[in-house]
C-alpha cells in the first residue's frame, strides 16, 4: 500500500513543476541599440525646463485635434461632451541622436511621464479634468520631434441658443492655450495653420469621427489667438475650435411637434360639437390641460435662460392661447344657445346678421317653415268670429251647409293624415284640430224630427216635445283638449242630412207662431242656457288656441336663439382653423435650418460612416 501512494506522490511533484516551468515568463532579450538609445537620452534629462538651447529661443508648438464622438449635449447644464485625440508637436533638442550610431533605428516610443510635455489645458472645461490624464507613450524621432497623441473626454461649457429649438443649430466652442509660458516663450499654433493666417476652415480632423444620432457637425472651423491680459504685459496664445452642429428634428418632430400640432387641431373641433351635447367645454379643458403637460416636459428640456423663447414654445403658447379664447367663446356660444324669449329679447341687427347674412355666406342652410294652409288661417278667423253666435245662432248653423264648411272638414280630414316633419311648429296641428272642431254639436235626429212635427202641430202646451237634457253632450262644449275624431264622424253625419235645415226652420216657425207665451217659455229658456254653455265654451277654445300661438311664437325665437349659436359654432371654426394654420406655418417657418440644404460634413470626411454605409 506504500508503493502506489509513493508513485502518485512523486507524479503529482513532476506535474507541478512543469506547470510551474510552463508559465515562468521567458527571458527575451530587447534590442540592444534601442535599450542603449533610451539610456543615453534619458541619461542627465530633466523635464522640468523648455527643451530649448538658449533661454531667449522660442519653442514652436503645434496641437490639432482628431474627434472621435459627440457623447452628449447637455441642454439643460449647457455642456458639452466629446471624445478627442488631442495631437501635439513640437521639437526637443535634448532628444536628438545620429541613427548610425544606434544601428538605424530612427524612432523611439517614450514614456511621457520621463520628457517635458506642454501644459495644454481646456480654458472653458465645465465638468472634468482640465488637462490630459491618460498619459500614453510619445514618439520621438531621431531629428527631436516628439509627436504625442492622448485620448481625452472634455466636458466643455456651451452656450445653446433655444431660440428656433427643435430646429436649432448650436456653436460649441474648445478653447485650448497653454497655461505656464506666454508667447515670448512659446509660439502656440495648429498643426495645419499655414503662415500668414490665423484660421483654418477644418480645424478637426473627422476621419475617425462615430455619426451622431442626434446631431450633424456642419462645420469645424478653428482659430489662433493672441491675447493680452491685464495681469501680464506679453500675449498669450489660444487655439479655438469651434463646431458647428445642427439638429436632427425628427425625434422632436415625432414626439413634440406632431402631437401638439393635432392637439391645435382639436380645439378647432370644439366648434364643431353640438351645444346640446354638454360636452364642449370638457373637450377644451382637457385640450388646455395636455397642452401643460407638454410645457412642463419642455422646462425639462430646455436651460432655464431668458435670453429667448424657443420656437416650439412660442407654438406652445400660441396654441395655448387658441384653447384658452376657444374656451370663452364656447361659454359665450351656450349662453346664446340656452336663451329664451322670457329671459333676453334678440335685436334686429342679431337676426339680420346670424339669421339672414352670416348663413349665406358660410353656406348655412336652415330648413323651412311649413307655411300654413290657407284654410286655417280662414278657420282661425271663423273661430273667433263664432262670437255673433250669441246674438244671431242662424249665422253660426246655416240652413243648407256652405261650401266653405264642407272644404274646411275635407281640409280637417287632410291635414290628420299629412305628417308633419317641420320641427318648428309643434303645436301647429293640434291648432288646426281644434280650430275646426265644431263648438255645439247638433241634437240627434230624434230631437230634430220631434221639432219637425211641432212645427206641424197646433201650438198647445200639452204638445211640446220633451226638453232637452242640458247635461247631453251635445249641449256641452268639448274639452279642448278632448280628442276630436270620437265627435266629427257624427257632426259630419248631422252636417250632411236634411236634418239639420228642418230643426232651424222649425226653429224658425216656432218663434213666428202664435202660440202663448207658456208654450214658448220652456223653449226660450234652454236657448238661454245652451247659449251660455257655447259662450263659455268659446272663451275655453280661444285661450287654448291662444296659448297655442304663444308656444308656438316662443319655440320659435328659442330655435332663432339655437340657430344664432350654431351661426356663430361655424363661424368661429373657420376663424380657428384658418388661425392655427397660419400661426403653425408662420411660427415653424421662422426656423433658418429648414432652408438650409448643406450636407454634413461628418458625412462626407469621416471613413468609419463611409465604411457603414458600404
Amino acid at each position: 500500500m506504500l508503493k502506489p501512494t509513493c508513485q502518485l506522490v512523486s507524479l503529482s511533484f513532476n506535474l507541478c513543476r512543469f506547470m510551474v516551468w510552463f508559465y515562468l515568463p521567458f527571458k527575451v532579450n530587447s534590442n540592444p541599440d534601442e535599450q542603449r538609445l533610451f539610456e543615453d537620452l534619458m541619461n542627465n534629462y530633466n523635464a522640468l525646463y523648455r527643451p530649448v538651447g538658449n533661454f531667449s529661443d522660442k519653442l514652436l508648438v503645434k496641437m490639432g485635434l482628431v474627434l472621435s464622438q459627440i457623447i452628449d449635449i447637455n441642454l439643460k447644464n449647457q455642456i458639452m461632451s466629446s471624445n478627442v485625440w488631442v495631437h501635439q508637436e513640437w521639437y526637443d533638442m535634448n532628444l536628438r541622436w545620429d541613427p548610425e550610431e544606434y544601428r538605424g533605428v530612427k524612432k523611439l516610443h517614450l514614456p511621457a511621464e520621463q520628457i517635458w510635455l506642454p501644459d495644454i489645458v481646456l480654458y472653458n472645461n465645465a465638468d472634468g479634468d482640465y488637462v490630459i490624464t491618460k498619459l500614453t507613450k510619445a514618439l520621438v524621432t531621431s531629428d527631436g520631434k516628439v509627436s504625442w497623441k492622448p485620448p481625452a473626454i472634455f466636458k466643455s461649457s456651451c452656450t445653446i441658443d433655444v431660440e428656433y429649438f427643435p430646429f436649432d443649430e448650436q456653436t460649441c466652442q474648445m478653447k485650448f492655450g497653454i497655461w505656464t509660458y506666454d508667447g515670448l516663450l512659446i509660439d502656440f499654433k495648429h498643426i495645419n495653420q499655414k503662415d500668414g493666417s490665423s484660421e483654418i476652415p477644418i480645424g478637426m480632423d473627422l476621419s475617425r469621427f462615430y455619426l451622431s444620432v442626434e446631431w450633424d457637425i456642419m462645420d469645424v472651423p478653428a482659430s489662433r489667438n493672441e491675447i493680452y491680459y491685464s495681469c501680464c504685459s506679453n500675449p498669450y496664445i489660444d487655439i479655438r475650435f469651434n463646431i458647428t452642429l445642427r439638429r436632427k428634428t425628427l425625434f422632436y418632430t415625432v414626439n413634440l411637434i406632431i402631437p401638439v400640432i393635432a392637439i391645435s387641431g382639436l380645439c378647432v373641433f370644439v366648434f364643431y360639437l353640438p351645444s346640446d351635447s354638454g360636452e364642449k367645454i370638457s373637450l377644451s379643458i382637457s385640450i388646455l390641460l395636455s397642452l401643460v403637460v407638454f410645457f412642463l416636459l419642455l422646462s425639462e428640456i430646455l436651460p432655464p435662460t431668458s435670453l429667448g423663447i424657443p420656437l416650439l414654445g412660442r407654438y406652445l403658447l400660441f396654441t395655448l392661447s387658441l384653447v384658452t379664447l376657444s374656451v370663452c367663446l364656447t361659454i359665450l356660444v351656450l349662453n346664446i344657445n340656452f336663451r329664451s324669449p322670457s329671459t333676453h329679447r334678440m335685436a334686429p341687427w342679431v337676426k339680420k346678421v346670424f339669421l339672414n347674412l352670416l348663413p349665406k355666406i358660410l353656406k348655412m342652410k336652415r330648413p323651412k317653415k311649413k307655411e300654413k294652409e290657407s284654410s286655417t288661417l280662414n278657420d282661425h278667423s271663423n273661430l273667433y268670429a263664432t262670437s255673433n253666435c250669441i246674438n244671431r245662432p242662424e249665422d253660426c248653423f246655416p240652413s243648407p251647409l256652405s261650401e266653405t264648411s264642407n272644404n274646411t272638414v275635407d281640409n280637417n280630414h287632410d291635414i290628420n293624415k299629412e305628417p308633419i316633419n317641420q320641427p318648428y311648429e309643434p303645436h301647429y296641428r293640434v291648432q288646426h284640430s281644434l280650430a275646426i272642431t265644431p263648438l255645439v254639436p247638433l241634437p240627434p235626429p230624434s230631437l230634430m224630427a220631434s221639432h219637425h212635427t211641432l212645427a206641424q202641430q197646433p201650438c198647445h202646451p200639452l204638445s211640446l216635445p220633451s226638453q232637452p237634457d242640458l247635461a247631453s253632450p251635445f249641449l256641452v262644449s268639448p274639452s279642448p283638449l278632448a280628442d276630436p275624431p270620437s265627435t266629427l264622424p257624427a257632426y259630419t253625419e248631422a252636417v250632411n242630412g236634411n236634418e239639420n235645415s228642418d230643426y232651424f226652420n222649425t226653429q224658425l216657425d216656432l218663434l213666428n207662431n202664435d202660440c202663448t207665451n207658456e208654450a214658448v217659455e220652456p223653449m226660450l229658456t234652454h236657448r238661454a242656457k245652451a247659449r251660455s254653455s257655447f259662450h263659455q265654451a268659446l272663451i275655453s277654445i280661444q285661450f287654448v288656441a291662444q296659448h297655442m300661438d304663444n308656444l308656438d311664437s316662443y319655440y320659435e325665437v328659442e330655435e332663432d336663439w339655437k340657430f344664432v349659436a350654431m351661426v356663430l359654432d361655424r363661424l368661429l371654426l373657420w376663424i380657428f382653423a384658418i388661425s392655427c394654420i397660419v400661426g403653425t406655418v408662420g411660427i415653424i417657418a421662422q426656423a433658418p435650418s429648414l432652408y438650409d440644404r448643406r450636407r454634413p460634413i461628418d458625412v462626407l470626411y469621416s471613413k468609419i460612416a463611409q465604411r457603414m454605409r458600404y
